[in-house]
């Protein structure tokens, strides 16, 4: 009886330890506050230029009529989520470098990974719709306004939020179902699905496995439906009579595409990985491009060689 006591007693204190913590201490770059100093300049306006160049163009199409048309309406919406992806990492990353206090609470952490998570697949879904978008626009620009109506481009839009929020409900309820006992210290700046199966104390075999099977899926599937809609693009432009036109298409396909690969690049080398193999230094790196420097470029690459938008901000101007 005294051994089963005994035994009984470490199974309580085991849970309690499992159990015990109730925040994690984001460890970030460096505890150099110079360069945290710098980081944190450099980021601020980063994350500045951010808002104003996503929020600047779901302004310009709002605000001109022109730019009512479903390409335009993509846009926007993903300019939004790159606006909502950049603020649910970048303001706490900045506090942090300044703070001697970097903790996250365990609950604001979960919350953190649930919304990040949510408006990174949606851009991921929302891509290969845009994709889908031009390529109809391209392929047969008389039957573009006929076959991209509303009851098209609206059920793509909430199609894409909705796999957004299932995956992202998935993968938080999983990793936040384990245990975390030996350490609270995430080597990241901010909560995400590697660092945090790095420092549990469960199995996370099956979590892997999820996170591998899941992000796989949806980004094999998306990058086809890019791949696929851009190389009937290729075809259509290659049919055009117009040299110029060509190379003004051209153009623009290529810096859309330039966008979409250093996302989904940066996703499958973060994600399509054992957690064993993770780095902090170099995967918070990479985390940094498609959370807070791709949201800023995201307006420069789709709308810089736009003509429309150019001439809508134009008269804005005037």
């Amino acid at each position: 009886m005294e051994g089963l006591s005994s035994n009984l007693d470490v199974y309580r204190i085991q849970l309690k330890n499992k159990t015990e913590v109730t925040m994690f201490i984001l460890m970030g770059f460096t505890n150099d506050f110079d360069i945290q100093v710098f980081l944190f300049l450099l980021f601020l306006a980063i994350y500045i230029f951010t808002l104003v160049g996503n929020l600047g163009l779901i302004a310009l199409v709002i605000g001109n009529s022109q730019l009512h048309n479903p390409m335009y309406y993509f846009l926007s919406v993903l300019s939004f989520l790159d606006a909502c992806y950049s603020t649910v990492v970048t303001p706490k990353m900045l506090v942090n470098f300044l703070a001697e206090n970097k903790s996250i609470s365990y609950y604001g952490c979960a919350a953190q990974m649930l919304l990040f998570v949510t408006f990174g697949t949606t851009e991921c879904f929302l891509l290969a719709a845009m994709a889908y978008d031009r390529y109809v626009a391209i392929y047969n620009p008389l039957l573009y306004s006929v076959s991209m109506t509303p009851r098209v481009y609206v059920p793509l839009i909430i199609a894409s939020y909705v796999g957004g929020v299932l995956h992202a409900t998935i993968q938080t309820v999983a990793t936040f179902s384990l245990s975390f006992c030996a350490s609270n210290e995430i080597r990241h700046v901010f909560c995400d699905i590697p660092p945090l199966l790095a420092i549990s104390c469960s199995d996370t075999h099956i979590n892997e496995l999820l996170v591998f099977y899941l992000v796989g899926s949806i980004e094999i599937v998306t990058i086809l439906i890019v791949l696929i809609s851009y190389g009937f693009m290729i075809l259509a432009i290659l049919r055009m009579h117009s040299a110029e036109g060509r190379r003004k298409v051209f153009s623009t396909c290529g810096s859309h595409l330039t966008g979409v690969s250093i996302y989904y690049g940066t996703i499958f080398f973060t994600y399509l990985r054992p957690s064993s193999s993770y780095a902090s230094e170099h995967d918070m790196i990479v985390s940094i491009m498609y959370t807070v420097v791709i949201p800023m470029l995201n307006p420069l690459i789709y709308s810089l060689r736009n003509k429309d938008v150019k001439e809508a901000a134009q008269k804005l101007f005037r």
